[in-house]
Parts: C-alpha cells; sequence; structure tokens
C-alpha cells in the first residue's frame, strides 16, 4: 500500500494497545537514561560542546523510527560518525568554534540527503562497495583511537592536537607524566569500575545512569572542580606577563590572517567564476596575485598558529601554589613558595585555550574539569546557512559517513529481525536514517547513526514498536527544558569513561582471523585497512579509501583472471578440476570450465589458457567448454569466443558446448556464432557431451590404441565398442 510506503508507522497501529504502549513506554525510558549521559560524551567527541548530544537526541531517534523499517533500532549519536565528523572539520575551523558547530550541522544536511537520495533510488546495494573486511579493519582502528583520544580526560591534562592522532597521543603522555590530576584519573576509573560491575550483576540495570548520578553527587559535595578567575597580578610568575602578551599578540594575528585570507579567497573566486568564458583562458595577472596572497596568509596564519602553541605548551607546564596575602589570594609558583607562606597543598593551572587571555580575569584550574552550564530550552528550529565551498569540500567524507553509518544501522536491524522475525526493508532504513539526519540539522543535530547498545538496550527492555523510541525523545525534551541544571558537576572524565566502556564492544580481532581463514587477501585487506586508519588519524577516510580501493582492485584482478579448470573424472563420476584433484586426464580431450562473466576484460584470458592446454598437450583432439560458470557474455566475449572458435577449427581441433545457459545461447544465436560452432555441438549436460566426444574422438583410427584404454573419460562412462 503506498501510505504506508510513505509512513510505515501506520503499520504500528494494526493491533497496538496498552500493553504494547507499556512496553514502549517503558523501553523508551529506559533508552533515554542511557542516551543523555552518551550523547553529551560523543558530541564532546565530534569536537562540540556536551549540550549538542542532547540536540542530536531530541528529533533524530523519534524521526528516524517513524520513517524507517525497523522498529526497534535506536538512532542517534554513535562513536564511529561523531569520531569522523570531528575529522572531517577539523581542517576547516577550531574545534567548538561558531564555524566548526555551523559546519557539522551542514555535514549532518549533507549526510541526510545523500541517505535519504539512495533510499528514494532503491539504491541501497550501494553499501555493498564497503566490504566486511574492510569496515572490520577500519572499526577495530577507529575504537582504538576513540578509547586513546579520551585520555587526555581521563588524566585530567590539556594538550594541543597534532597532525597525526599518535603523535598527539605522544603528547598526553608526555603531559600526564609531567602531572595528572589524581581526583580525575579516579571518577574516571571509578566511573569504569561502577558500569563493568553493574553489567555483571544484571545487564538491565542503567549502569551508566548510575555511574553518571554517582559521580556527579560526588563532585557536587567533594567540590571536584574548583576553579578562580584572578587577576595576573596575584600570580607570582616574572615571565608570565609577557607570555600571556605574545599569546594574546599571536591569537589577534592568527583572527587577523583568517579574516584577511577569508576576503581575499572570496574575492579570487569571484574572480575565476566571472572569467570562467569557457575559452579555455589561464588565469589572470590579477588572480594569481591574489592566489598569492592566499598563500602567504596562510604561511603566516600557520607561524602564528605554531609560535601560540609552543606559548600555550610553556603555560599549561605551570603550576601554583595558593597563598593567602590578608584576604587575598596569592599564586606561587610550586618551586618558589616563599619560606614560612602557609599554601592550600594544591595545584593550580592556567585554563589556555585558543582565544585572548584577559589578564584581568585569568581562569586557573585548581580541581577537575566539569560539563558545566548547559543552556536550558529547545534549539531553534530553522534550515541550516549552507555555505556552497564547505559543502563540496564536506561533500566526499559526508558520503563515507553516509555509507559507514548506514552499514552500522543495518546491520544491528537485521540482528534484531533474526530475533523477532521482523521483515526490514534496507531502502526504507536509508529514507529513515536520511529525514533523521535531515530533520536533525534543522534542529542543531551533527550526524547520526543507529546505535548498537542502545538498539539491544531497547530489545532487551521489550520494545514493540517505534512509539519507544518517540518516547526516548520526550524524555531528552523534558531535560533540556527543566533538567540540565543537574548535570553542571558531571565529570569531563566520566563521559570519557562512557565512551571508553561503549567502544569497547567495537573491538573484533576475531574478524581479522575470519576474513583470513575465508581467503588469504580479505584478511590482508583488513589488516591493512586497520594498520592505514591508525597512521592517518585523525584522517580516518584514508583508512577506508585504501581498503575500497584494494579490495576493488583485487575484485578486478579475480575478473580480469576467472578461475579456467581443465576438468577430468572424480572417483565419483563427475567432473572435478584435474588440477586441485591431482587427477589424470584425457590426453586427446580437454574439458575446460570457464568459471565467471565472459566479457571484455577477461575476453582474451579464455583464449590465453586454451593456448596453454594446448602446448602441454601435443595429443590434443577436441575441446570442449564447460559453460555452466558464464552467467554472462558481452560483445567483445562473443567476438573472442569467434576467434577462439575459428583457431581451433583452423587447427583441425574439435570445438564444443556444454552447460550453457539460455540468455548466452541467445546471444550467441543472434550473432550466428551458434551456427559456427554446430548445433551437434553443443550439449545440455557434461555427461552427454563427454560419452559423445570421447566415442567420436577415440574411434578415430589415427589414435594409438594403448593410451586410450586408460583414460579416464572412458573408464567413467561407458562407450560402445
Amino acid at each position: 500500500m503506498l501510505l504506508t510506503k510513505i509512513f510505515p508507522f501506520i503499520d504500528w497501529i494494526k493491533g497496538y494497545n496498552l500493553k504494547s504502549f507499556q512496553a514502549d513506554a517503558l523501553a523508551g525510558l529506559t533508552v533515554a537514561l542511557v542516551l543523555i549521559p552518551q550523547s553529551m560524551a560523543y558530541a564532546q567527541l565530534a569536537g562540540l560542546p556536551a549540550y549538542f548530544g542532547l540536540y542530536a537526541a531530541f528529533l533524530p531517534p523519534m524521526v528516524a523510527a517513524l520513517f524507517g523499517s525497523s522498529r526497534q533500532l535506536a538512532t542517534g549519536p554513535v562513536a564511529v560518525v561523531s569520531l569522523m565528523s570531528a575529522a572531517s572539520l577539523q581542517p576547516l575551523a577550531t574545534a567548538g568554534s561558531t564555524d566548526f558547530i555551523a559546519y557539522s550541522i551542514i555535514l549532518a544536511l549533507i549526510v541526510g540527503i545523500f541517505q535519504f537520495s539512495l533510499g528514494v533510488l532503491r539504491l541501497g546495494l550501494v553499501v555493498n562497495f564497503l566490504s566486511h573486511p574492510v569496515v572490520n579493519g577500519f572499526t577495530n582502528a577507529a575504537a582504538i583511537i576513540i578509547a586513546s583520544s579520551q585520555f587526555s580526560k581521563f588524566f585530567g591534562v590539556y594538550v594541543d592536537k597534532a597532525a597525526h592522532h599518535y603523535e598527539t597521543m605522544i603528547r598526553v603522555a608526555q603531559a600526564a607524566f609531567d602531572y595528572t590530576h589524581w581526583p580525575t584519573l579516579l571518577y574516571g576509573v571509578g566511573a569504569v569500575a561502577i558500569m563493568v560491575f553493574l553489567k555483571r550483576v544484571n545487564p538491565k540495570i542503567p549502569a551508566v545512569l548510575c555511574a553518571v548520578v554517582v559521580t556527579t553527587l560526588l563532585s557536587y559535595f567533594t567540590g571536584f572542580n574548583n576553579d578562580m578567575r584572578v587577576d595576573i597580578a596575584t600570580i607570582q610568575e616574572q615571565n608570565l606577563p609577557t607570555l600571556v602578551e605574545e599569546f594574546n599578540h599571536e591569537i589577534a594575528a592568527i583572527a587577523q590572517f583568517g579574516s584577511k585570507r577569508a576576503e581575499v579567497g572570496k574575492k579570487l573566486e569571484e574572480m575565476l567564476k566571472s572569467s570562467d568564458d569557457g575559452h579555455g583562458h589561464g588565469p589572470s595577472l590579477e588572480a594569481i596575485n591574489l592566489s598569492s596572497q592566499v598563500e602567504i596568509l596562510t604561511a603566516k596564519m600557520k607561524q602564528a598558529q605554531a609560535h601560540s602553541g609552543e606559548i600555550r605548551h610553556t603555560l599549561r607546564l605551570m603550576k601554583f601554589e595558593k597563598g593567602m596575602d590578608g584576604e587575598t589570594a596569592v599564586f606561587f609558583p610550586k618551586d618558589a613558595v616563599p619560606e614560612g607562606m602557609e599554601t592550600d597543598g594544591g595545584t593550580w593551572r592556567i585554563k589556555v585555550g585558543n582565544s585572548v587571555l584577559k589578564t584581568d580575569n585569568l581562569l586557573l584550574m585548581g580541581g577537575g574539569a566539569i560539563v558545566g552550564k548547559i543552556p536550558e530550552g529547545l534549539p531553534t528550529i530553522s534550515m541550516p546557512q549552507i555555505n556552497g565551498s564547505i559543502a563540496l569540500k564536506l561533500f566526499p567524507t559526508a558520503i563515507i559517513i553516509s555509507l559507514l553509518g548506514f552499514m552500522e544501522a543495518i546491520a544491528i536491524a537485521k540482528a534484531m529481525a533474526a530475533k523477532t522475525g521482523q521483515k526490514l526493508d534496507p531502502n526504507q532504513e536509508l529514507i529513515g536514517q536520511g529525514l533523521a539526519n535531515i530533520l536533525g540539522s534543522f534542529g542543531s543535530s551533527y550526524a547520526v547513526s543507529g546505535s548498537f547498545s542502545r538498539s539491544a538496550v531497547n530489545l532487551q527492555a521489550g520494545a514493540m514498536t517505534g512509539i519507544s523510541s518517540v518516547i526516548t525523545s520526550i524524555v531528552v525534551v523534558i531535560t533540556l527544558l527543566f533538567l540540565t541544571p543537574l548535570l553542571y558537576h558531571l565529570p569531563q572524565a566520566v563521559l570519557a569513561a562512557v565512551i571508553m566502556m561503549a567502544v569497547i564492544g567495537l573491538v573484533n580481532t576475531k574478524g581479522f582471523v575470519h576474513a583470513w581463514k575465508a581467503q588469504r587477501h580479505d584478511g590482508i585487506i583488513s589488516v591493512i585497512s586497520f594498520l592505514v586508519t591508525l597512521a592517518y588519524a585523525p584522517h580516518l577516510d584514508k583508512g577506508i579509501m585504501v581498503g575500497v580501493a584494494l579490495s576493488m582492485g583485487v575484485f578486478l584482478y579475480k575478473s580480469m583472471r576467472p578461475v579456467v579448470a581443465k576438468l577430468s573424472m572424480y572417483k565419483d563420476g563427475s567432473l572435478q578440476s584435474a588440477e586441485h584433484h591431482r587427477l589424470r586426464g584425457c590426453r586427446h580431450i580437454a574439458v575446460v570450465r570457464f568459471d565467471g562473466a565472459l566479457f571484455f576484460a577477461n575476453a582474451s584470458y579464455l583464449d590465453e589458457q586454451i593456448i596453454k592446454f594446448r602446448n602441454d598437450m601435443p595429443d590434443l583432439r577436441y575441446v570442449l567448454l564447460d559453460a555452466s560458470g558464464i552467467n554472462d557474455i558481452d560483445a567483445s566475449g562473443e567476438e573472442e569466443l569467434a576467434l577462439l572458435v575459428d583457431r581451433l577449427h583452423a587447427a583441425n581441433y574439435g570445438f564444443g558446448v556444454c552447460n550453457a545457459k539460455g540468455p548466452i545461447l541467445d546471444v550467441l544465436d543472434r550473432t550466428h556464432l551458434f551456427d559456427k560452432i554446430g548445433r551437434d555441438n553443443f550439449y545440455a549436460d557434461t555427461k552427454s557431451a563427454v560419452a559423445d566426444i570421447v566415442s567420436k574422438i577415440h574411434e578415430q583410427p589415427d589414435l594409438p590404441t594403448e593410451g586410450c584404454k586408460s583414460c579416464p573419460l572412458t573408464k567413467y562412462i561407458p562407450v560402445e565398442s
């Protein structure tokens, strides 16, 4: 019915009752209790403020459930998509900045449009380009990258991100050796312990929520967060004013160079558009000048960024103790506290980001990091402002996120459908996921997908229909409207623990072994995808692209070099590969099976193999082509086959075909190759073909009879004397 195709949720109404609603309501509430802390953690993984995770948990779960085909799939922020979103945007803007947030929302819109288009056009099969070995290698690497990216929050240290993830991890290790905030580490480890313990006691207990509640209460009552705003004059560090002044100068320069580069870049873009008259003229001198200016400004920006990074690193290494001068707090370097001065014994550090430091309002950290203030209320519903040039830059990554996110979602949906017996429509699921991202972007959501952990919780909690996801969205709305103040004291280390626990399930080393056992080249591709993803992180698309390229390369190679087997009689009377089973063949008859479509890329390969058989068999008289493995033939394949027949006939060899399928025979008939081969040389099956050919060939008077008596083809197929 057309109406249920457009609105799949209409099917839920049939037989829906109060009992079903109670089950859905309980499941929806349970999932929401997991989703709220998870979504905030994943938002930070995506380089966004924590509350954007709640925005991504607002509309998408409900929309995906209403317009998808799975009744239990829980959609929302997920780890891999969050990490890929951050990685794709890092070259374009600073994480957490206004531009970064805007680009994240645009990326979600592009992902949604691409997924929706694939679903409407019934092109869900395009996801098959991502083979399981590639996805396995990528997912394992992504899990390691995601988990290790949380180490800085676990140890309570702050470092600048490097060009590669492993370099960032080296910086984190160095910072942790220099100074670890032990209360932060205890909160992170404690949260992991709580979640592991509760899962072992009873998997149905909302372990994530319990860890969040316990640690937030402890954070509130113990004063875990202990920040102060102070004037720089209260800090007794001689070099500090000079360093802050230099740092502020570099930050201002970066902003100035960036603004100027954007202005020049816009002029260059407009000039190139206006001068594109279709006559192939090269760029004007003015355009070349503007292009040079862009490069110079980019170089100056990088230089300023490098210098500011060095100063920021120096400032972060400074550690102070707080003393009192009357009622005024005074901060002394750890190794320069005046003799007799009483201090609090704690360690204070300067909070340094990518913005100008106010000398009269420096932020000093004396405790651990918390989520802090979350804006109350729902996000503004509006159409994202699309920037054409940014959209083009994001499109390649959007395709990868779309396919990878959908693969994750459909794999989860299929696993649940196997348990529930529900019928799935992959194209409808694409439409649901696409609409979730499109409408979600209208509500300030970043890219989302189906979640394995929350879908499992949804199914275990007894969800009957997508109403459970609607309930989940309603609970998130209530949280945004009324409950955000309760999350103020939630430690950042706990959110890091939530992410690390969630991605443990993504690690699947058995997948490498399984791929290797199935096909060695699949195992190698899986390992290479894993290593490339790790090496090039945070540019995760490199691992996917290399994996897909290798998979396509192997596919093309195997298509161009299909199996061409010479057959002989096996002990059960069937024709099997002589090489594989080490069978002795007939000296005069070559039974050849071609396993693959006969098309332009491999047509000459069949001829090469026949020539090889001819060279290896000096007494050859007849070639029988077993066409059971040929499912398709194009013009090039037919032409090559015709030339092969001509060459064999010219050399006085016989040629026949058996087990040819109807479509193949139709092509041969239309091109008159059927008549060239001869209708008497076509056989319905291999056994009748061998019986007829053996009788004809072995009766030729010039053949030596000694060898024919021991021929395996005559041994297992009786031939009349």
